[in-house]
């Protein structure tokens, strides 16, 4: 086992120093070191993605209300860019257009009071002569303090988590979910109790429950060393095992929570995507929440992972580097503290706009009596975490005033029933943040080829983005968006 252990931990710190060699310790990942890796192996995936039918303009005269599911779900911007950096030509059902966004964190007023505070910010729409609505949403930092949470490790070791992550030279799939594990294991503490589930042909407890303290940490990271891929694919039946063992050290007072690291790739027992829908929904009633997090580019599910993440009380996140690794333990709190339950969004316009639509939550979409059943199940979102919503809007002549009155309704996690209102005026307000934004939302348009994309180009996007550097420079995720805006436009990769 030590011998085992030290070869993995030497092939991990190889991958890390390459990308401190690479600038990526402050500026974000270098893809231009694995360019030629990337270019070599562009041929078409067998990914899976669910069918999107994109929003259009609503007439606000015949309907003025807009509804919809609010999460934090970034998986979309993970799994451009990964086709991005492969040099693959843009699948148009992976761009979801509120994941791109969500994908960064922003300036939002954080609640004074309360677990959420909602903004707005009005401003030009860069592709067309309408307007943009930016809705704003940041929860409130929460810190689950002397109290026990139970968390299980639900870990794919099925074979096709032994292919290997392009850009990355000898680094699997497998070696990212055990660098992951790591990271995630670091950042817990002596309260919180861990488990590890694994599944291939079969699905079996690998690990009981241990406190994170200095023991238990040295027993889980012996455990993640240890894996091995092989096999096939008993999804269903890990999922099952990894909720008995939630359910089993259920704790009263902390969080309570699977997170799933796979490719998706179900071939043995529950198969179908309606059948896991299904199934996940009832396990959800458990409050037992789902966190999934994504690895793989060959014969990964994205459809699934989506399914899980939509109906598991979670979030869904897609992994594809080693800084993305870095950046989903660096949210953590985010992904495993909730902060609101069943957040739901709703916007109803005043007769000063036209006509609008919802840029992105295309899947997301619920009725009014949905959103005005406290007890209809929606998003989940976690501690101190930003959250967009886009509309782009055509405003009557002559519009002055009132465009649009914003709700948005959760429940605490003590179940208590919340609600934050916001209305927004027709006076511009526009920051580098709702700048950033919109080129973000341009960018999903064009890879998308949106029918409702107007006169959105890349190099427009480019060039505003030119103007940003202060901003940019900031961030090392927005700063890489530059330059997947400048690859993508280059190799054409949205063309159909």
């Amino acid at each position: 086992m030590k011998k085992k252990t030290k070869g993995i931990a030497c092939m991990l710190g190889l991958a890390v120093g390459l990308l401190s060699a690479a600038g990526c310790g402050a500026g974000g990942w270098d893809y231009e070191m694995f360019a030629p890796e990337f270019m070599q192996d562009a041929g078409a995936p067998n990914y899976q993605y669910d069918s999107i039918v994109e929003q259009g303009f609503h007439e606000t005269e015949k309907e003025p209300s807009s509804y919809f599911s609010l999460d934090r779900n970034t998986a979309g911007y993970s799994l451009v860019r990964a086709q991005i950096n492969a040099g693959r030509q843009i699948a148009s059902d992976s761009v979801r257009l509120e994941e791109l966004i969500n994908y960064f964190d922003y300036g939002f007023p954080a609640p004074e009071e309360g677990e959420l505070a909602v903004s707005t910010y009005v401003s030009d729409c860069p592709w067309s002569e309408n307007k943009l609505l930016t809705v704003g949403v940041r929860t409130e930092e929460k810190k689950l303090s002397g109290v026990r949470s139970n968390y299980v490790l639900l870990i794919d070791t099925s074979g096709s988590m032994s292919a290997r992550v392009q850009g990355l030279e000898g680094v699997t799939c497998m070696d990212l979910v055990k660098l992951t594990a790591s990271k995630i294991t670091e950042r817990l503490t002596e309260n919180d109790s861990v488990s590890i589930v694994t599944y291939a042909s079969g699905a079996e407890e690998l690990l009981e429950p241990v406190l994170a303290d200095e023991a238990g940490k040295k027993r889980i990271s012996q455990a993640v060393d240890g894996l091995n891929a092989y096999g096939s694919t008993y999804g269903s039946g890990g999922i099952e095992k990894a909720y008995k063992n939630a359910e089993k050290y259920f704790s009263e007072e902390g969080n309570n929570r699977v997170i799933l690291m796979t490719d998706g790739d179900f071939n043995v027992g529950i198969s179908s995507e309606t059948e896991l829908k299904e199934f996940i929904q009832e396990k959800a009633k458990s409050g037992v929440y789902l966190s999934v997090l994504g690895y793989g580019m060959g014969n990964a599910r994205d459809d699934f992972m989506q399914t899980l993440a939509l109906n598991g009380n979670g979030n869904y996140a897609y992994i594809d580097t080693v800084l993305e690794a870095e950046k989903i333990c660096g949210e953590l709190d985010g992904m495993l503290t909730t902060v609101a339950k069943d957040v739901k969004a709703g916007v109803t316009f005043s007769q000063n706009v036209k006509r609008y639509r919802i840029l992105g939550y295309d899947m997301k979409m619920m009725s009014e009596s949905d959103f005005n059943n406290s007890e209809k199940d929606a998003g989940e979102i976690g501690s101190n975490l930003c959250v967009v919503a886009v509309y782009e809007a055509e405003l009557a002549q002559g519009a002055e005033g009132e465009l649009a009155d914003v709700t948005i309704r959760y429940k605490t996690t003590a179940g208590e029933d919340r609600e934050v209102t916001e209305t927004a005026g027709n006076i511009s307000h526009e920051n580098d943040d709702v700048a950033f934004i919109s080129c973000v939302a341009e960018f999903g348009l064009v890879l998308r080829q949106s029918e409702y994309r107007g006169r959105a180009d890349l190099g427009a996007v480019e060039a505003r983005l030119a103007e940003m550097s202060a901003y940019l420079e900031a961030d090392p995720y927005k700063k890489e968006f530059l330059s997947l805006v400048k690859k993508a436009r280059e190799a054409e990769l949205y063309r159909e």
